[in-house]
């Protein structure tokens, strides 16, 4: 954290663990923000042991911090607080005092039997932003359902409409690659948040926020969403391939996949002309985008065939000089070796406390004025109890050590 980061006046206590919050928190710590992750002692957030894979040692050898927990982790300071016991309750309230915002990912209704819900909190706080994450809201019929992004992405319509066609091989619902709901509630919890602290610093209120996995999800439908309220009409799944224009989809070459995205009649006489077969420009079933969506079904096969006779750096050369858009597939080697990956500086290397040094994808968000590179890397299990008693709270040695027999640190 420096003066010169744009949140570098900020202090959030982080009571959120597995990945929606903590995503949450590690934007807040991208952005400057001192984030105080709260763990439980002896094991920590859930992800510390999602693994393997691990960070690796100097000798090669797996650390106790799994990679899933690097991930989401970056730029926090972690203290480890028994927020069950009395001891471990009083210490939050205190962080509390000296904190502007509280993010929480408990089920709904624990925090309160601890007294560190927001009503409680509060009081002591008054001007406090509390942002609690649940699978399903604080009130309604499921609100106190357990809900893990992939029963989200089910029952929010996402994998209605993610997956192959159900006439076609493969067909069927799929989830996303990645825990979608849970990053993108993380982000959403982001906006919330710096919006709360902005009405924070133009009135003096704090406020509540009541972020939910299955209302993010809702909102996520976006344009199908749309769609579908406006026509009554359900849409269904499409595959890669995309259901007003043709071809728009991946294609297998001789040696991996691309995708090619002819948005226009020309683009698609283009693609067909490098591949040796002009004639399907021409072809009364075929010349426009409204013949060829029709006749799909006949046209997307000869396509493929096309395609399957050269590698993809061949299409790709080809497709990119008489300009239609294409690109590959690329699988993480690819990616991380990727020149515009390389030149955007995507991935950094930080100091670790067991790894020596640890490779992570820096934030995204690139600014100028308060840049957001902070190279430090995921905290240790309870690496700053120690320092975040004595520096924000106050607490002597003394003081430090009774709790720490007592087990509430």
């Amino acid at each position: 954290m420096t003066a010169a980061q744009a949140l570098g006046h900020i202090r959030v206590l982080d009571l959120s663990r597995v990945l929606a919050g903590p995503w949450c928190s590690q934007n807040l710590a991208d952005l400057g923000a001192d984030v105080i992750k709260v763990e439980r002692p002896g094991s920590g957030d859930d992800t510390r042991a999602w693994g393997p894979p691990y960070a690796k040692d100097g000798d090669g050898k797996d650390t106790t911090e799994a990679a899933y927990y690097l991930a989401a982790n970056r730029g926090k300071r972690s203290i480890t607080v028994d927020i069950a016991s009395a001891g471990g309750q009083a210490l939050i309230r205190e962080l509390v005092r000296h904190s502007d915002v509280v993010l929480e990912n408990y089920k709904v209704g624990q925090l309160k039997r601890y007294g560190l819900d927001y009503d409680s909190l509060k009081a002591i706080k008054p001007d406090l932003v509390y942002c609690s994450i649940t699978g399903f809201g604080q009130n309604g019929p499921y609100a106190h359902r357990a809900g893990y992004d992939f029963l989200i992405q089910g029952m929010g319509g996402l994998m209605s409409v993610t997956g192959e066609r159900d006439d076609l091989p493969g067909g069927g619902p799929q989830k996303a690659g990645v825990a979608l709901t849970d990053l993108m509630t993380g982000m959403y919890a982001t906006i919330a948040i710096l919006a709360a602290l902005t009405h924070r610093d133009r009135s003096g209120e704090g406020q509540y926020i009541d972020m939910a996995l299955l209302d993010v999800q809702v909102a996520m439908l976006a344009n199908m969403g749309s769609n579908y309220l406006n026509s009554g009409k359900a849409p269904k799944r499409w595959g890669n391939a995309h259901p007003n224009i043709v071809p728009y989809q991946t294609f297998a070459c001789s040696d991996g996949y691309i995708i090619v995205a002819s948005g226009n009649d020309g683009q698609y006489q283009k693609f067909v002309e490098v591949g040796g077969r002009p004639e399907l420009a021409t072809h009364e079933r075929y010349a426009t985008n409204p013949l060829r969506v029709q006749h799909r079904d006949e046209l997307v096969p000869i396509l493929a065939e096309m395609v399957s006779q050269q590698t993809r750096a061949f299409w790709i050369e080809q497709l990119e000089a008489v300009g239609v858009p294409c690109g590959p597939i690329n699988n993480l080697d690819d990616v991380y070796k990727n020149p515009q990956v390389l030149a955007r500086e995507l991935v950094m290397e930080v100091p670790h406390p067991t790894a020596g040094t640890t490779r992570l994808v820096r934030s995204p968000m690139k600014m100028s004025r308060t840049p957001t590179d902070v190279a430090v890397a995921p905290p240790l299990l309870g690496q700053h109890t120690d320092d975040i008693l004595r520096d924000v709270l106050g607490h002597s040695d003394a003081e430090i050590a009774a709790l720490r027999a007592q087990g509430v640190v």
